[in-house]
């Protein structure tokens, strides 16, 4: 017991190390570890949300730092503290795990969390929640495929998973897949160097339904590409069905084949856009009351109004007051969310900058930041560099100065230069048009 205790305290301290002090009290003072034998860790958290967060933003990092101190391969359980678990959220809770341990039973990873039933739908993704709704109802004769798109954090993994669940409940013996862009490449290509392409195939062209996330992850990718083509035309020829998200339309992925551009489009494109304060609003009160945390209305509509984002940022929030709530014995109000909150509420009223637009064009573009402010004049990286460079012109305060600074020294009349060829440009090709639109309205969101 001694040595696991001291392995613990070596695990803190080194987590310790890796994060800022607000992140490691509110997180990792409070949790304590049940028991560690054969490599298996249990560890207790306060609560069921408590224990959500943590295993999606820290189990890689607690798992990482327990290998390296024991250089053994670990498994982690949380469990939630019996004192303070709720008996209706523990129903809940345990209901979810048994029907997780079911479908992995069964080969299908989804996450029983996400439901059409807890699924808030406002004006901002009402035609790809109805579209998500209507595939999930008839699979195979409606809208297939179906891609739908939109920012960071806005829903749709959510509306990924409530569409395989309510397959799954509806045709239980269904053979359904989901699968993230980048676990579809990584398994391609090590099917590709141990020759077992025929297992590959056997896996994913004789499903009923094949559900692929984030797929702009395989732009770029012709081996990948020309695989997911000849999958989706036995899939699609067999009417089978299949599902794509992507954080941007398929005429924004790029470098990517223009057949397999044309079957994204082939059935139904559905945007989710950032929620309105009404739609915000109604998600957080929804989830409050899901997850068990008090959150009065006029927090509610503070927090509304205050992060603009993404869901994802709304929900963090919530989370963090809910932990403080339950770790400090107060209820939460307006003035703890604003102390508790305000470095999240800080970056959220930054006005945007060079640096972030740079950030995100690179992003777009698959280069390197360095690269972008670099000397570097290859068409590869110099286009990119004056679509940055314009988009600092119209989006920020700053001066084509202190614009050209940024870029590696640059003087002014090569931002003015960019700018006029940006504009040229504009004028005769709308393909462009509608890239350049998209990033800029991806970077307002920003704001």
């Amino acid at each position: 017991m001694v040595e696991t205790e001291e392995i613990w305290g070596k695990t803190l301290n080194a987590i310790q190390e890796r994060i800022d002090d607000q992140t490691f009290d509110l997180w990792f003072k409070p949790i304590k570890l049940l028991q560690f034998h054969d490599q298996h860790l249990v560890i207790e958290v306060p609560n069921r949300f408590f224990k959500e967060w943590i295993e999606d933003h820290f189990h890689a990092l607690l798992t990482e730092t327990i290998e390296g101190l024991i250089k053994k391969p670990v498994t982690i359980k949380f469990n939630v503290s019996e004192k303070q678990e709720n008996a209706v959220l523990k129903k809940i809770e345990t209901t979810r795990e048994n029907r997780k341990a079911k479908l992995a039973s069964k080969g299908i990873y989804l996450n029983p969390k996400y439901t059409f039933d807890n699924f808030v739908s406002g004006t901002s993704n009402q035609f790809a929640s109805a579209a998500a709704m209507a595939v999930a109802n008839s699979p195979g004769r409606a809208y297939n495929p179906l891609f739908i798109h939109g920012g960071v954090g806005l829903g749709k993994t959510h509306l990924m998973n409530a569409i395989g669940n309510a397959i799954i409940d509806k045709l239980p013996d269904a053979k359904l897949f989901y699968v993230p862009a980048e676990q579809f490449t990584n398994e391609f290509v090590y099917s590709m160097r141990n020759d077992k392409m025929d297992m590959f195939k056997e896996k994913y062209r004789h499903l009923d339904v094949l559900i692929i996330d984030d797929i702009q992850f395989i732009a770029g990718k012709s081996g990948t590409q020309e695989e997911l083509f000849h999958t989706f035309n036995a899939l699609y020829n067999s009417q089978k069905q299949i599902v794509f998200s992507s954080d941007r339309p398929p005429a924004d992925i790029a470098p990517l084949t223009e057949r397999l551009r044309s079957r994204f489009g082939m059935g139904l494109i559905a945007e989710i856009q950032a929620p309105d304060i009404e739609t915000k609003i109604a998600i957080l009160g929804k989830k409050s009351e899901t997850e068990g945390i008090k959150l009065p209305d006029d927090v509610i509509v503070f927090l509304a109004n205050k992060i603009k984002s993404n869901i994802r940022d709304l929900e963090a929030c919530m989370i963090r007051l809910g932990a403080h709530s339950s770790l400090s014995g107060k209820a939460i109000t307006t003035d703890m969310s604003k102390e508790v909150l305000k470095d999240m509420i800080r970056d959220e009223e930054k006005a945007l900058t060079v640096d972030t637009i740079q950030k995100a064009v690179c992003e777009y573009y698959g280069i390197r930041l360095q690269d972008m402010k670099a000397k570097k004049r290859t068409r590869d990286i110099a286009f990119p560099r004056q679509v940055a460079m314009y988009l600092c012109k119209i989006l920020t305060d700053a001066s084509l100065a202190d614009i050209g600074k940024q870029f590696g020294g640059k003087d002014h009349s090569t931002v003015i230069h960019a700018c006029k060829q940006i504009e040229e440009r504009k004028k005769h090709d709308e393909d462009f048009n509608k890239k350049l639109e998209y990033l800029t309205k991806k970077i307002r969101s920003y704001e």
